[in-house]
């Protein structure tokens, strides 16, 4: 019984170093995003989940108003420091390079997401990247405008800061055969703005058969600008990424449908992965990942608001799937929260 009890007491003491050691780790998720952006609620949601799943902590930083020389500052601020873990955006590779160079450089466990390549999170020494290829949603959301006869197109892009956001527009135009640098329109931030130049181009251009945004920012000032111009219902409408009053447009036919890079799982997953790897004292991905999906706190929240990741043999695909008028009451409980 002696000898039971001992083992016993010594495994409990592993189990509490190993939480404690968990419980340590203190890792920094940094965005482009501007505060004013309803996407990124779901990310910051998902980071908090995973922090508690796991028992880590995770600070979130971005630059307020989305200017990039305030992310390079943040990311210089995060080299300067000793995280246990780094979850970067790479809106710009060109601009933001350096500084995550430098994180890398001092051994610090690295993650890329959301914005960015898998090619450009591997050229500036990250374990994985975990997003949507953008290129790729964008020409899948094409494919079906093209089989709706759409030849000519309106892409709003209210995020012209980020390189990888004209990969959205570039692939839809590629799909329907348009040129996407003519059918691009800066349409800044301020749903104003956005409003006006919408309204203001399609005054101008009554050739437009159809509108694709790149987010919530943009999609609901677009609608109103559709509403004014008396298309709605004639103009074919598609978006990036959801919110409730997109996914009561796409419930109304208003919106054919919203492209879903299922944010959720770019915020959960990066942090998951960091405190396993932590935890277990390695940096093996593939081994990572298998422990992951046998965790069943992250196999109940997959369920629950109806996720499904892609994972490769390095990275993962969050996306792209489509919400339609079909399916779009199987997300609409989570929209803006989950999903």
């Amino acid at each position: 019984m002696r000898r039971v009890a001992i083992r016993l007491a010594a495994f409990a003491i592993l189990a509490f170093s190993a939480h404690a050691f968990a419980a340590e780790a203190r890792f920094v998720l940094i965005t482009h995003a501007p505060d004013s952006d309803p996407f990124w609620n779901v990310v910051k949601n998902a980071i908090k989940d995973a922090g508690q799943d796991f028992g880590v902590t995770v600070h979130y930083r971005n630059p307020p108003n989305g200017d990039l020389a305030d992310m390079t500052r943040i990311l210089e601020q995060v080299a300067a420091h000793n995280y246990d873990g780094v979850i970067t955006t790479i809106p710009d590779f060109d601009i933001v390079q350096a500084p995550i160079r430098r994180i890398a450089a001092k051994h610090i466990p690295l993650i890329t997401f959301n914005s960015g390549t898998d090619r450009q999170s591997e050229a500036l020494g990250a374990l994985l990247h975990i997003g949507q290829r953008e290129y790729d949603a964008g020409k899948a959301a094409g494919e079906r405008a093209k089989a709706a006869g759409v030849k000519c197109f309106l892409c709003v892009n209210n995020n012209v800061t980020n390189p990888e956001s004209f990969e959205r527009c570039r692939g839809f135009g590629d799909a329907i055969g348009a040129d996407f640098k003519q059918s691009t329109l800066d349409s800044g931030n301020d749903p104003t703005e956005v409003e006006n130049r919408v309204f203001g181009t399609l005054s101008k251009r009554p050739d437009i058969q159809a509108i694709l945004t790149l987010g919530p920012t943009s999609a609901v000032p677009s609608l109103r600008a559709v509403q004014k111009r008396r298309l709605t219902g004639k103009i074919y409408f598609a978006t990036f990424d959801m919110t409730p009053e997109i996914n009561q447009a796409i419930a109304a036919g208003t919106v054919a449908f919203a492209v879903d890079q299922q944010p959720y799982l770019q915020g959960y997953i990066p942090v998951a992965m960091l405190a396993i790897m932590r935890r277990d004292k390695m940096q093996n991905i593939d081994q990572a990942r298998k422990t992951l999906l046998a965790d069943a706190n992250f196999q109940r929240r997959l369920k629950l608001y109806g996720l499904i990741p892609h994972f490769g043999p390095r990275h993962v695909a969050t996306g792209p799937s489509f919400v339609t008028r079909d399916n779009v009451e199987l997300v609409e409980k989570y929209a803006g929260q989950y999903r």
